[in-house]
């Protein structure tokens, strides 16, 4: 366990010069959740049933979880350029432990995401949003916000090992972006067609969404809804156990007999 922490802390060390060395993702990525709340804060806002600053209260929490389900698509991406560049190559070729690589990823995006979530905050408070539970919701709300992108990254850094090329990685990653679409991340589900509510309210999105605004005080767990949305909680941490327990194996399977 030594040599993985070790290992693994050289390795993200890595992956955080690796984002050093590209600014401009790392601009893109953590100006485009405040564009974003500021684009629906006050364009769908202005065309749903609820006032403008109580539309963008119910948001704040909806971004804040599609943010981190990105985390599939950039451990897509990045797992991906690794292996097809032949990095993974040469770095299984050290007396590397096998599963420092895949978590030197994950941790790196895994801070970078944190360090990014202040300043969204920030310009949330800016437009009305507020933490109206108690100091211990909030803190376990953003607690099980980062737990909900470590693993989102871990599905991704599977699919990336899995992918036949970056171009492939690319497609299937920009695809990811319907996810929170099919979720309650920016609408309320309860004017969707039956089917098509108990799709979104199966989406795990749904469930961490719900979480964070129950947690934050923003909206109430709604009523009659699917397993994972009426308990919100429970549902995100199994979703999350299930992601992780699945994903993480497999990855680092993938990674040292790729």
């Amino acid at each position: 366990m030594s040599a993985l922490a070790y290992d693994g802390t050289v390795l993200l060390g890595r992956q955080l010069r690796r984002l050093r060395n590209n600014p401009g993702l790392v601009v893109l990525t953590q100006t485009m959740p405040v564009t974003m709340l500021l684009f629906f804060g006050y364009v769908f806002g202005s065309a749903l049933a609820m006032p403008g600053e109580q539309y963008r209260s119910f948001l704040v929490p909806g971004l804040l979880v599609a943010t981190a389900a990105n985390g599939l698509m950039t451990g897509m991406f990045q797992a991906a350029q690794d292996v097809h560049r032949g990095v993974t190559d040469r770095l299984r070729t050290l007396p590397v432990s096998r599963a420092a690589v895949p978590l030197g990823q994950a941790a790196a995006d895994l801070l970078v995401t944190a360090a990014g979530t202040v300043p969204f905050l920030l310009v949330g408070l800016l437009v009305g949003w507020r933490v109206e539970g108690s100091a211990a919701g909030a803190a376990g709300a953003l607690g099980l916000l980062l737990l909900f992108r470590f693993a989102c990254t871990w599905a991704g850094i599977l699919l990336g090992l899995l992918s036949r090329s970056e171009e492939a990685a690319g497609q299937l990653g920009s695809a990811t972006f319907m996810l929170p679409l099919l979720s309650n991340a920016y609408i309320p589900v309860d004017g969707m067609p039956g089917w098509l509510r108990t799709l979104a309210e199966w989406n795990p999105i749904s469930a961490v969404t719900t979480a964070l605004r129950d947690l934050f005080g923003n909206a109430p767990v709604p009523h009659g809804a699917a397993w994972p949305v009426a308990h919100p909680v429970a549902g995100s941490l199994v979703w999350c156990a299930a992601l992780i327990a699945v994903c993480a194996p497999l990855a680092v399977r993938r990674y040292a007999r790729a």
